[in-house]
């Protein structure tokens, strides 16, 4: 509500088209003076339906103006209180007086720029949501009165017995033009009704549709209120005009297709039951919002546009007489579709672009750098000022038409009725439509520049031959996307020193590919990725394959933040802990992990890829990666569990990370070393509707969660598990009691057991256990001072593994004086210091503040450490598995350069046989030197 004077606040005035028409209507109020004045002669000498509009509701719209918002809401509540039990009649003329009154007041201060074009349009939205539920209240009621829908009763009648009106469109999005129809979809909730009864419900709801539709948009004296389309119902020529939300939800998730998609942007529960409706809505979630970037609606909208187009006939060039200013070339429609496809596209993956408003569609795709802010700012002015020319159009005489005049004489009056010259409006309208034109065929179809054509080697001819009989290329729309972007993948690919060679492994790739539209669809809208696919297929064929089974993580690549700085473990542990909460159930929330973890790993490939981060850098955001899924999925988890069981009784439990999880240096293809340990804290029995023994309970909950972790789901597996470590391994139980963990490392464990401890490390659980369970690690590690045995049964477990290991030149794992090797010695350097880290570099350290090492021996471990760990780091990501120069291609090995900054193959080979043979030979002699006396 304003406290301005409606004359301060006029900022434009219309001029009279006709003079003696403008007297007549400055005679229906001849107490106006001014400008109010001069809106009124120039809107009625303009406009013939305002005109008229003055003419009925002169004595109304005099007083109203001194405050239009007051005026409208009142307007509104007396709507409202048009009660079930109003006659139809009476109804149907109360109604129509209501259109009429807004109809006269928003056009009024449309004219004199005194609302916006966002208030306009809102006006008259919330005037048709006010109507349809009245409308819709009455007739239901009168079903109800009659029996016809079975066990509703007049407690029924406000929520219209659990039937909807969805808004479409512009009503939805409550852009609605002034001489709008209204797109409705009436459904019912069908789960208000027994089974046996909704026939019969559903023939009540078909009447009250029907019935209220004709109290909206039948033609009376009084005029009509609304036209209403019901025609955007899923298959319209077949279904009634009211039917079940089940039946609709079943529809669209089995054949909706992309343009009900796009008009689900703008749906919006208007009138009835808006609680049920709000709900089928949100079911429908999953079919308007994909969860990967959709850019194959940008070739299925833009097909949606040409027919349009042809349908309407309004193909052609530009010509300002009879143009059609909504779907005719540069026009509304065009901008709309620009925008709802991008949101359609990105909108999936970010729920702040789920706007229904065009012009705030436009500022939240700015704002996510999705489009650039002089292109939202072009669109948004020149969206506007097509709105208001469309206003003005349909003012005139109460017109759905979106046509300009045809005839010099109707746009001067246009002209007139908008406040400006004939001319200068012709030159703003063309310009306009002309600059639309150009921003959104550029998104949807741009120029297409005749390239030549690509001579293809026999060699190179035999593999690309072959691409059409992938999986991938099945269907014709694949194989016509894909021939788009096909001369772009041939002009980057022989741009590489070695092309045959790449385009093998881009090979293997395709052929992975289950499916490839939505692929080929985003490399045609973003062809920078085309030369990211072709870096990491040349240079590492394992991450090329990873990518051909997960292609949606290249979504991320997309998003915006993909070479932002790496957020740190506990951060993402909120985000996925967002994610999961986000899940519509235990299976999705499964699913959700395992896509967020894909494409947070495969940042992590690309980054070290691109020499962004490095081997040491990736160890740990991989590790990092990992404990944040296991922590945000163990909660998920044990939620689940206890909605069966109860909660965990006593203490409850943590996940203890072991080996290279535990000390936080994990590849891209490890997996995970874990044991589970418990505190039942003497509680027998869990408190749920199904209570468990605790032993049983925990080691039900331990597999669930290992469940939960490997399990092969739709988006594939979380990650392989190894609970082998725990005591008595294979033989001991899958989760261990506290109690019996402290007995058994205090008097039963190895000494090989005390090594691992040294390397453990909680993931997730409870705090108060956490803090109890790294108190006992500490001390069991300090309390150790028996180095000459330490020293014996290293020895020996070197031993061992030398004989179960003995590695190879190019293993940088297995072998003396590699990895495994320079770990354990490590872990015996921690327990001898006592030091409770987890890092191997800390315990290499702490035994040379032992004295255990010299400076000397101290550095030779350290720096064969970090050249096996370089090696064995690249070697995963190229390979996924054993390390074989020979057969990693050309730019792998050149990535194996970069990683461990060698020149060649050959001095790398040098380099680690005597690095590692000097590790060796360091180890050999810090495990036999005397033991210092105590």
């Amino acid at each position: 509500m304003s406290s301005i004077p409606f004359a301060s606040r006029i900022t434009r005035l219309p001029r009279a088209y006709d003079l003696d028409r403008g007297a007549e209507a400055i005679a229906f109020v001849p107490e106006l003076t001014g400008q109010m004045r001069d809106l009124i002669i120039g809107a009625g000498g303009s406009a013939p339906y305002l005109h008229g509009l003055l003419g009925r509701e002169a004595a109304w719209i005099t007083p109203t103006l001194n405050d239009p918002e007051a005026a409208l809401s009142n307007e509104l509540t007396r709507i409202d209180g048009l009660g079930p039990d109003t006659l139809t009649r009476t109804l149907n003329a109360e109604l129509r007086r209501a259109k009429c009154r807004v109809a006269l007041l928003s056009g009024l201060c449309d004219l004199a720029g005194v609302w916006s074009l966002h208030e306009v349009t809102g006006a008259l939205s919330d005037l048709a949501d006010h109507a349809t539920h009245a409308a819709l209240r009455a007739h239901v009621a009168h079903e109800i009165e009659r029996g016809k829908l079975p066990g509703q009763t007049q407690d029924d009648v406000e929520s219209c017995a659990g039937m909807v009106a969805l808004a479409m469109g512009k009503h939805g999005a409550g852009e609605l033009n002034y001489s709008s129809d209204i797109d409705l979809i009436c459904l019912f909730d069908e789960t208000r009704f027994d089974p046996v009864d909704r026939m019969d419900a559903r023939a009540g709801f078909i009447r009250a549709t029907r019935k209220a539709m004709a109290s909206l948009s039948e033609l009376t004296a009084d005029g009509y209120v609304f036209r209403t389309d019901l025609r955007l119902r899923p298959d319209p020529s077949v279904t009634p005009v009211c039917f079940a939300m089940d039946a609709a939800e079943r529809y669209y998730e089995s054949v909706g297709r992309t343009w009900e998609r796009a008009a689900y942007i703008k749906a919006r529960a208007a009138a009835g039951d808006k609680v049920a409706g709000q709900q089928f809505l949100d079911s429908l979630t999953p079919f308007v919002w994909r969860k990967h970037l959709d850019f194959a609606a940008i070739q299925e909208t833009h097909d949606m546009r040409l027919k349009i187009r042809k349908h309407k006939g309004l193909g052609g060039g530009l010509k300002l007489e009879g143009h059609n200013i909504k779907l005719g070339l540069g026009g509304i429609r065009e901008i709309e579709f620009f925008a709802q496809t991008r949101q359609l596209i990105a909108g999936g993956r970010d729920k702040d672009l789920r706007m229904r408003g065009t012009c705030d569609a436009l500022k939240g795709l700015a704002d996510k750098s999705w489009i650039k802010d002089d292109i939202c700012d072009l669109l948004t002015a020149d969206y506007t000022a097509h709105r208001e020319v469309e206003h003005r159009l349909q003012m005139l005489r109460d017109q759905q038409t979106h046509s300009l005049p045809s005839s010099p004489e109707e746009f001067d009056r246009l002209a007139h009725l908008m406040g400006v010259d004939t001319d200068a409006m012709r030159r703003d309208i063309m310009k306009r439509c002309a600059r639309v034109h150009e921003v959104t065929e550029g998104f949807f179809a741009p120029t297409e520049i005749q390239a030549p054509e690509i001579v293809q080697s026999e060699e190179l001819h035999a593999i690309t031959s072959r691409w059409h009989s992938y999986p991938a290329l099945r269907s014709t729309r694949a194989q016509k996307i894909f021939e788009r972007i096909k001369h772009t993948i041939l002009v980057r690919l022989q741009a590489h020193d070695r092309p045959l060679e790449v385009a093998a492994n881009l090979d293997g790739f395709l052929r992975g590919l289950p499916a490839g539209v939505q692929l080929f669809a985003l490399f045609e809208a973003n062809p920078q990725l085309i030369d990211l696919i072709l870096d990491i297929v040349a240079t590492a064929p394992h991450l090329g394959r990873y990518l051909s089974r997960n292609s949606g993580v290249l979504d991320a690549v997309i998003g915006g933040a993909f070479f932002a700085p790496w957020p740190g473990r506990a951060a993402l542990r909120i985000e996925l802990t967002e994610t999961l909460a986000k899940a519509g159930d235990y299976e999705e929330a499964l699913d959700s992990s395992r896509r967020w973890a894909k494409e947070w790993h495969f940042r992590i490939g690309v980054h070290q890829l691109r020499g962004l981060i490095s081997a040491d850098e990736a160890g740990q955001q991989y590790c990092d990666l990992a404990s944040a899924s296991i922590a945000a999925l163990y909660e998920v988890v044990v939620d689940a569990f206890a909605k069966k069981h109860g909660t965990p009784p006593g203490r409850g439990a943590l996940i203890l990370g072991m080996g290279s999880l535990g000390a936080g240096r994990l590849t891209a293809a490890s997996d995970l070393d874990m044991i589970v340990i418990y505190d039942a804290d003497n509680v027998e029995y869990s408190d749920g509707n199904r209570p468990l023994h605790s032993r049983a309970y925990y080691a039900r909950l331990t597999q669930a969660m290992i469940t939960a972790v490997t399990a092969q789901t739709a988006q594939g597996r979380l990650y392989e598990v190894d609970m082998r470590l725990r005591p008595s391994g294979k033989q001991g139980p899958v989760a261990t009691s506290f109690g019996s963990f402290m007995s058994y490392q205090e008097n039963e464990a190895w000494v090989w057991e005390h090594l691992a401890l040294t390397r453990a490390s909680v993931v997730v659980g409870a705090l108060d256990l956490a803090e109890t369970v790294e108190q006992f690690r500490i001390n069991l590690l300090q309390a150790r001072n028996d180095e000459a045995t330490i020293r014996f049964e290293t020895s020996e477990m070197r031993k061992r593994l030398a004989e179960a290991k003995p590695g190879s030149m190019w293993d940088p794992k297995s072998g003396a004086g590699r990895m495994m090797d320079i770990e354990l010695v490590a872990e015996a350097a921690a327990l001898i210091a006592g030091c409770p880290s987890q890092d191997v570099y800390t315990q290499l350290q702490s035994g040379r503040d032992l004295g255990w090492f010299t400076q000397h021996e101290h550095d030779v471990l350290r720096s064969t450490y970090q050249l096996t760990w370089r090696l064995q780091s690249a070697a995963r990501l190229l390979t996924g598995d054993r390390l074989d120069p020979t057969t990693i291609g050309t730019d792998g090995r050149a990535f194996l350069m970069q990683s461990t900054q060698s020149d060649n193959i050959e001095s790398l080979s040098i380099q680690i046989e005597q690095a590692c043979g000097e590790a060796a030979d360091v180890l050999e002699t810090v495990l036999a030197r005397p033991t210092a006396s105590p």
